[in-house]
């Protein structure tokens, strides 16, 4: 997902590898491929991709991930919609 930018160096992702237990859930779980699995362990190959939607966070067994969803670009995305949504429909 290299092309999925919002704001660089802000996202909340914070990732631990000595408590990963090398489930893979991170992965399954993650919309934009934040994550990969390499030697067995999670591996956090974007970065900057994470939307902070918290679904890695809240499948991680030895939580070895955290990330503060709804303060970033999901929050921002979300935002924008809402406010396009209710906006009042013209002609």
């Amino acid at each position: 997902m290299k092309q999925y930018r919002h704001l660089q160096n802000v996202a909340t992702l914070a990732y631990d590898q000595d408590k990963c237990v090398g489930c893979g859930l991170c992965v399954a779980v993650c919309p934009h491929r934040v994550f990969t699995l390499r030697n067995d362990k999670a591996h956090v190959q974007d970065r900057e991709a994470c939307m902070e939607c918290g679904a890695c966070a809240l499948n991680c067994p030895a939580e070895a991930v955290a990330v503060t969803p709804g303060v970033g670009c999901a929050s921002y995305i979300i935002q924008t919609w809402l406010s396009k949504s209710s906006a009042p429909q013209c002609c």
